[in-house]
């Protein structure tokens, strides 16, 4: 028998720079090791590997973090060109989650403290521009799902 050292989920990436952008604007990881073809990104016991290939092979990662401040979580994954997929949904008392889109088209859930905003919310107006100020929601709503 061997003792597990590390543990490590792969995601493919047809452009690094971009992702590790991507990532290091919403999530803040630590990034153990960065290259052209393959970057570490640490968040909390996790590590998130990036491995460039030449197609893009977007998927559903299982991946799933839960965040200090959701809402600073959800509009930096749309500054930082991902997509908010779904949400938001109730996971427990207190807690909602997205599933959201990184700039290759890999999924994964975000996750924190939050209340449902109330139905038919000014912030729930789908395809609002996150960049506005006017747009901005002050709760934690839907801004539609991306097809």
């Amino acid at each position: 028998m061997s003792s597990v050292t590390r543990t490590y989920f792969t995601l493919s990436v047809t452009d690094m720079a971009r992702a590790v952008a991507f990532y290091r604007e919403v999530l803040g990881p630590v990034i153990r090791h960065e290259s052209d073809t393959w970057t570490e990104l640490k968040f909390g016991d996790a590590t998130v590997a990036l491995h460039a290939t030449d197609r893009a092979e977007p998927r559903s990662t299982g991946l799933g973090v839960d965040v200090v401040d959701l809402l600073a979580a959800y509009h930096a994954v749309l500054r930082a060109g991902g997509q908010v997929r779904h949400g938001p949904v109730p996971e427990s008392p207190g807690q909602l989650s997205y599933e959201v889109a990184d700039t290759e088209g890999n999924t994964f859930t975000i996750s924190g403290a939050g209340t449902m905003p109330p139905a038919g919310s000014p912030a729930a107006t789908a395809g609002a521009d996150p960049s506005s100020d006017s747009d901005q929601p002050d709760s934690l709503a839907p801004r539609g799902e991306a097809g």
